[in-house]
């Protein structure tokens, strides 16, 4: 599977706190071997980002993501539930 990662994404990702930037390459290696692994909480969004979905990095952070086919994927944005605004 490849991911890419949206401009979007690269910032938000950069402000994020040390331990959640460790959590996320946890869980990106999780998501790599089964996008649908139930430690992930992998979930479709509702609303205006229908089109997308979403897996916990802990309780508070999350990342959305896009399946572009079922060998690409795009993460596109990354940090607490003000993400779904």
């Amino acid at each position: 599977m490849k991911i890419y990662y949206s401009s979007k994404f690269e910032k938000e990702y950069k402000k994020l706190p040390k331990r959640i930037k460790i959590a996320a390459e946890k869980k990106e290696k999780l998501f790599r071997q089964d996008p649908f692994c139930p430690s992930l909480k992998v979930h479709r969004l509702t609303g205006k980002l229908k089109d997308y979905w979403a897996f916990s990095l802990d309780y508070q952070y999350r990342i959305i993501f896009e399946f572009a086919n079922k060998n690409i994927v795009w993460f596109h944005s990354v940090g607490t539930h003000e993400i779904y605004g």
